[in-house]
């Protein structure tokens, strides 16, 4: 069984994790921290940045692969997705700004409600039938 929704957001996930890995790697080069943080602020807020994409990926994309694998491909479970994968982009964005701002702020706040979501869907899963959770119209 292929799992459009699931592989996408894993691949998109992935080449975001390596795009806030390489942001790291350029400035350890162009302020010549090879080790640690250096005691450098923009250093922290990135590798911070990388550590909280870290911490919430991998359940967005679990939570994606079982529920589909549960319950098939549907429109919602690509916004949740995509919005999952926005927020993720917006969020270190945001950790390069002065705190507080919209991009760190909605970022985080999406990426909270999503997994929120997810993690709803997939507990109401065994227990509501056959009907998918999310579905707007009750299955008949």
């Amino acid at each position: 069984m292929i799992l459009p929704i699931a592989l996408t957001t894993a691949g998109a996930a992935t080449i975001l994790n390596l795009w806030l890995a390489g942001r790291i790697s350029q400035l350890r080069i162009a302020r010549k921290i090879m080790i640690g943080d250096g005691g450098d602020p923009a250093m922290v807020a990135r590798i911070r940045a990388q550590g909280n994409f870290v911490e919430y990926a991998p359940f967005a994309v679990l939570l994606i692969g079982l529920i589909e694998f549960a319950r098939g491909t549907s429109l919602p479970l690509w916004l949740l997705a995509i919005a999952f994968l926005l927020a993720r982009l917006a969020h270190p964005l945001g950790m390069d700004r002065p705190a507080p701002n919209p991009l760190r702020a909605g970022g985080i706040l999406v990426s909270w409600l999503v997994l929120l979501a997810l993690a709803a869907w997939a507990l109401a899963i065994p227990y509501l039938g056959t009907a998918a959770p999310m579905e707007l119209v009750p299955a008949g």
